[in-house]
């Protein structure tokens, strides 16, 4: 028997369980509250490591295509003292595929293919339990029913009321995010300075990263401990008055490495939220959750690998098993919230670590992930 299955979501988890329903010959809908994939920028690089997002494109049959687009040499990384010196300079071999990079958006067009995503569709609440199933009701007043949806609408997921009160709550560290483009053409002594991956610079209570994407792209990542409200008079789409800020904060720090704020044209604000280490609910018949909707973490490589991961499995689960899909869904949900809760202890502790005040954790961290 063919269920109604509805993903809300066409970020990296809705759309890997969709197009892993879809080569299984399943029928699913993607409801997206983006009125066309373009709508909103689609963020930085993914590292996709290879038992976590690899592995979810394997199972969609997807990962001769990832290999193509994909760029192993993004996975090196150097790290700077504050004053300018190297610190570590990690570089991948040549045949190093265990984290590859790939743009969200080469990621978001990779996973669409040939999948019929339902654009505008906002949803606004979803309600288990009524006689013809889950009822979604949408932001222009229409409602459908389903026997399964499944939330992947990341971090305040209209979805997961449906299962859980828990909501996001504040980390104590905030990112302002900047970006150049055509680096190595316009502003080459940064680009040597970045190399092929990522560059990072570590000091007390505050850290800079800059990460490179395809096309000579490049996006700089400040993260520091502050207040929610540390912005209170700040104007934030101000550019001057966030470059001044931004000046003060990382006061004394080497020139190149302030040169990447001085050059960044535009700014946004991400405050770092997260759900608690071990989020799970009470299962819910007809209702389930993926990825930031489930369990937001700390933004350190891991939330889109177990997302993917996790939109693989269910879809799978749901395609190949015995036909009760209740008890695949909660059977999924153990697995899910056993595997998530670890990830989150890792990636909680690791942002203490790398936002602390002694910069030589940061660095004792990344020897431990990735020994020079």
């Amino acid at each position: 028997m063919r269920h109604r299955i509805a993903v809300v979501g066409s970020g990296p988890a809705g759309l890997t369980f969709a197009r892993v329903l879809h080569r299984h010959d399943y029928p699913v809908t993607v409801l997206e509250r983006d009125p066309t994939p373009d709508a909103r920028p689609p963020g930085g690089t993914l590292d996709l490591h290879e038992g976590l997002g690899q592995l979810a494109l394997d199972k969609a049959g997807l990962l001769a295509e990832f290999q193509a687009v994909s760029r192993p040499e993004g996975q090196a990384m150097r790290i700077l003292d504050t004053d300018g010196t190297v610190l570590r300079d990690w570089r991948p071999r040549p045949e190093d595929r265990a984290n590859p990079e790939i743009d969200r958006r080469q990621l978001r067009d990779l996973l669409l293919g040939p999948l019929d995503v339902q654009w505008g569709r906002g949803v606004t609440q979803v309600v288990p339990g009524t006689r013809d199933g889950a009822l979604v009701h949408f932001a222009d007043g229409r409602q459908e029913t389903f026997d399964l949806v499944v939330g992947a609408d990341g971090a305040w997921s209209r979805v997961r009321p449906a299962v859980s009160s828990v909501t996001p709550h504040y980390t104590g560290v905030t990112s302002i995010e900047t970006s150049l483009d055509d680096v190595d053409t316009r502003h080459p002594d940064l680009a040597r300075l970045i190399g092929d991956g990522s560059m990072a610079v570590y000091g007390v209570n505050r850290s800079l990263v800059a990460q490179r994407n395809s096309g000579g792209h490049v996006k700089v990542y400040t993260k520091f401990r502050a207040p929610l409200d540390w912005h209170a008079n700040l104007d934030l789409a101000d550019v001057e008055a966030v470059r001044s800020s931004l000046r003060v904060l990382f006061d004394g720090w080497a020139a190149p490495v302030l040169d990447l704020l001085r050059k960044g044209t535009a700014f946004v604000h991400r405050p770092f939220y997260v759900l608690p280490v071990s989020h799970t609910w009470t299962h819910v018949s007809g209702v389930t959750l993926l990825g930031d909707a489930a369990h937001l973490m700390p933004p350190l490589g891991a939330g889109a690998n177990l997302a993917m991961l996790e939109g693989a499995e269910l879809a799978e689960a749901i395609a190949t098993g015995p036909g009760d899909l209740d008890e695949t869904v909660r059977a999924f949900e153990e697995q899910m919230w056993a595997r998530a809760g670890r990830w989150a202890k890792i990636t909680t502790a690791g942002l203490e670590r790398l936002v602390s005040p002694d910069p030589a954790e940061a660095v004792a961290l990344f020897d431990q992930v990735q020994p020079s």
